[in-house]
């Protein structure tokens, strides 16, 4: 008979602590009207990571450094990135620096230096397998959340309120699926299995497929990192397109603007989503884009040029074959080519959609996981307990959602909605 810990009743449950959950961590701390709530986080990791396989060397997080856990919400938070500096002594060099978005290793250690104050409060390597309802006098007032730790332990934990905040699954389009699992590898697990396929191989041939900033990092970095390889950019657009981060357009990711945007119309809200996402898909860095420009234009005047760029390509078909073999279809003239590669690096992006797995025991009562302006699940009015979902909601509160733009006021609107006197709304009422 397998054992089950059963744990004490909390307020609050956070599933993942990720950014997301480790700014409403922050906000938890902070704010007066969730002193008297007892909360806590299970994450599936055995600490506090963040991109670990992205984490190359010299890149740099695509937003400003004040766009941190807490400065939006309120600048004096000793949990601000410019607190994080004066503690670890290089505030003035930081300044020295004139820069405005930080390496992603410093923000990543930033993000370390935070999740430590809440050590207590976080079960590391604690993968939660299911929620149930627990029903009560015809009223779901308790969430049961089941879970297993790194050595096979069950736990059983009761919750009155939930947050799920588990970031996003790697996006595997179905032509890879079915080939070598040792020829593919996803951008999220680039750092961990790179060497092992590159390095000392000689010129192994490398399909980097993707138009966007993980793409074109990973690309980069081959090219620089193992000089034997022969690397290839692999993108359907016709050029790399540098990002849009113009002030007005910049605008989009304002928490005012999620306001805009979740009040719209559904069909209207789509469109204006489609027409901002060059801020965000598909989109490089421009100096990324004038490093990679000047790094190819030097192999031609050197006439050795084992790295290029392939773009206005779609891949049509894909198998194995003395590796893996690509047929690529050129957008402008028609012609499909046949390319050989050993291995390919899929730069993709991420499904948002883990929630419905970790939520199916309640599917029944939640419909379409919709969620109101203050990103609770709308549920029916047996409903006491309250679920939130942070990190998914692109769809309904605009491009910032899956991002580091807004974590900490829309941690402030979750806490806000958590301790509101008499918060109660359901699916009649939320609005």
């Amino acid at each position: 008979m397998t054992h089950t810990t059963i744990h004490k009743e909390r307020d609050l449950i956070g599933i993942g602590f990720g950014p997301a959950n480790l700014a409403l961590a922050v906000a938890l701390a902070e704010m007066p009207g969730a002193k008297r709530l007892d909360w806590g986080f299970l994450e599936r990791q055995d600490g506090f990571h963040w991109h670990r396989d992205m984490q190359i060397e010299g890149a740099t997080v695509q937003i400003s450094f004040l766009k941190d856990l807490a400065t939006l919400r309120d600048p004096t938070s000793p949990f601000t990135f410019v607190n994080y500096l004066h503690h670890k002594g290089r505030l003035e060099s930081f300044i020295n620096l004139k820069q405005d978005a930080p390496t992603r290793e410093e923000f990543t250690d930033y993000f370390r230096w935070a999740a430590a104050a809440f050590e207590d409060r976080v079960s590391y390597s604690e993968t939660v397998e299911a929620v149930e309802p627990v029903l009560r006098n015809g009223t779901v007032s308790r969430l049961r959340v089941l879970s297993r730790n790194a050595e096979g332990v069950r736990s059983e934990r009761l919750t009155r309120d939930l947050v799920v905040a588990v970031g996003g699954r790697p996006r595997i389009p179905a032509l890879f699926e079915g080939l070598p699992e040792d020829r593919i590898i996803h951008t999220s697990s680039y750092l961990s299995r790179r060497d092992a396929r590159i390095a000392g191989r000689g010129p192994v041939r490398v399909a980097v497929i993707g138009g966007g900033q993980s793409a074109a990092e990973v690309f980069f970095d081959v090219t620089q990192r193992f000089p034997e390889a022969e690397a290839t950019l692999i993108l359907r657009d016709h050029a790399l397109r540098p990002a849009d981060d113009s002030p007005f357009v910049n605008e989009v990711f304002d928490a005012a603007f999620v306001d805009a945007v979740h009040a719209m119309e559904a069909e209207a809200r789509r469109d204006l989503i489609a027409s901002m996402r060059n801020t965000n898909y598909a989109v490089v860095n421009h100096d990324l884009i004038e490093r990679i420009y000047a790094m190819l234009y030097r192999q031609r005047v050197s006439g050795v040029e084992p790295h290029r760029v392939l773009a206005g390509r779609t891949i049509e078909a894909a198998r194995e074959r003395d590796g893996l073999l690509f047929d690529l279809r050129n957008a402008v003239t028609g012609e499909v080519v046949s390319e050989g590669f050993d291995v390919a690096i899929l730069a993709t992006g991420y499904r948002h959609d883990s929630h419905h797995r970790l939520l199916a025991g309640l599917a029944a009562d939640l419909g379409g996981f919709e969620v109101d302006r203050f990103y609770r699940l709308k549920t029916p009015a047996t409903y006491t307990s309250r679920i939130y979902l942070q990190g998914c909601n692109e769809s309904s509160h605009g491009l910032s959602d899956t991002l580091l733009s807004i974590l900490p006021l829309r941690a402030a609107e979750v806490v806000g909605d958590l301790t509101a006197a008499g918060s109660g709304r359901t699916l009649a009422s939320a609005g």
